[in-house]
């Protein structure tokens, strides 16, 4: 990625760097929202552990559900499955739309994208898939090419064939320089005319996250995602929706699509599920899945249908509905929303506060008016966050670093919340 992203050498000396800056704390153990690193210190965690301990680092559920799996079965030939995925085959199936109705599970939200895609591909008869430019759908080899956050994409080469983006609607920062503030959705107008320019015809799939997450945290305005159904519909195209880390209470509902009013014709789903055990899902209708089992679709990896991920998802979701962490996320989100606001009243370079729920983003600025970024001052106080004891930003890497993503566990309590941002209050005040 051209630059160096500050591994501490003792720590990863044999380790190969891949991207993100590798802390000097050697986490020996989490529990909710708290790590304690090799010298026993305790660092609050508003990562989720990046996003995937939704529910809380080690939750005892899943610590159960573990035990289940070992008692029973950790893994299986692909040929065979189960109950655990049965089970959680019908259980996201009860949680969802009719026509979203059949799963395969595998082991990463970038892999679950790369089958979405393929079954697209299989299903139109078409190659050609589209995304938003920010959009974070992974760094495997089709995804790549439809990752646009941050520098992903570069110095790897061309990309897949049939891959374009459109401009994400940012109304803090309007990629066509038309709105300020008020999204308007001519981004998408745009777009898509430039789409259609560049197509050769073959337009298979829009891949696109509910809320924009990597890309700053950018929630769309209302009607959008029905507009852009409406536009995939007019041209043949299906609708993936990459709910990695929206779905499962992040967002105060069980799915973001929900909120939207849209239904994708394909869902993917990961982080959230697994409570911090890998495994990652596509979601789509009868329909589709008939046609692609007709047209021979294939997509067998060593881990479809692992049992162990399956019996911890089913906890996952065990623990969201007893809970009630869908309230509890907005609950909570409430306040660290407010006390978000407060800090931006206070301090001159948080230039807007956005997000819903427990996904809350933070935009630093050299100028309230020119909205210039400043990368290095939320860099800065990212590492100041940490030297005090809290983990609050899930990347910091080149200019993503503007853009804090702040994502407690469902499970936060209110004392946490406030600690945290005491914290970052402080922070703010050593660097600026």
């Amino acid at each position: 990625m051209g630059q160096d992203t500050g591994y501490d050498p003792t720590v990863a000396r044999h380790l190969i760097r891949y991207g993100m800056g590798l802390s000097p704390h050697v986490i020996v153990k989490a529990r909710g929202a708290t790590l304690w690193d090799q010298h026993g210190r305790e660092i609050l965690d508003f990562t989720s552990g990046q996003m995937c301990a939704t529910i809380g680092h080690n939750h005892p559920r899943i610590v159960a559900a573990m035990h289940k799996a070992c008692e029973g079965a950790l893994h299986l030939y692909s040929g065979f499955v189960g109950p655990a995925v049965l089970g959680l085959a019908e259980r996201l199936a009860s949680m969802l739309p009719p026509q979203l109705s059949k799963s395969i599970f595998l082991s990463t939200g970038g892999e679950a994208n790369e089958a979405a895609a393929r079954m697209a591909r299989v299903a139109t008869g078409r190659y050609e898939i589209v995304g938003l430019n920010g959009g974070w759908h992974g760094v495997t080899g089709g995804m790549a090419g439809l990752t646009f956050a941050g520098r992903q994409h570069v110095d790897y080469g061309p990309r897949k064939p049939g891959t374009m983006s459109i401009p994400p609607p940012n109304c803090f920062r309007c990629p066509i320089r038309h709105c300020r503030d008020a999204c308007d959705s001519s981004c998408l107008d745009v777009g898509f005319d430039m789409v259609d320019a560049q197509s050769s015809g073959s337009l298979a799939a829009f891949i696109a996250e509910p809320v924009q997450s990597s890309g700053g945290v950018i929630v769309p305005p209302d009607g959008y995602l029905p507009k852009l159904k409406a536009k995939c519909e007019e041209r043949g195209m299906l609708l993936i929706l990459d709910e990695a880390q929206t779905a499962f209470g992040r967002m105060g509902s069980n799915f973001a699509f929900e909120q939207f009013g849209v239904v994708p014709d394909i869902l993917t789903v990961s982080k959230t599920l697994g409570g911090g055990v890998a495994i990652g899902a596509a979601i789509t209708s009868e329909a589709i899945e008939q046609e692609c089992h007709d047209k021979g679709f294939v997509h067998v990896t060593s881990h479809v249908s692992d049992p162990l991920p399956a019996e911890v998802a089913l906890a996952v979701l065990d623990v969201l509905e007893e809970e009630k962490l869908n309230a509890r996320a907005n609950e909570m989100g409430l306040r660290l929303r407010h006390g978000l606001e407060t800090l931006q009243a206070r301090h001159e370079l948080i230039g807007d506060v956005r997000g819903h729920g427990l996904l809350q983003g933070v935009e630093l600025v050299k100028d309230r008016e020119t909205r210039e970024p400043d990368a290095e001052r939320g860099r800065a106080i990212t590492e100041a966050c940490m030297a005090r004891g809290l983990s609050m930003n899930i990347v910091s890497v080149g200019g993503m670093a503007a853009v804090w993503r702040i994502a407690p566990p469902l499970t936060v309590t209110p004392a946490e919340i406030d600690r945290g941002l005491e914290i970052l209050d402080d922070a703010i005040r050593s660097v600026s």
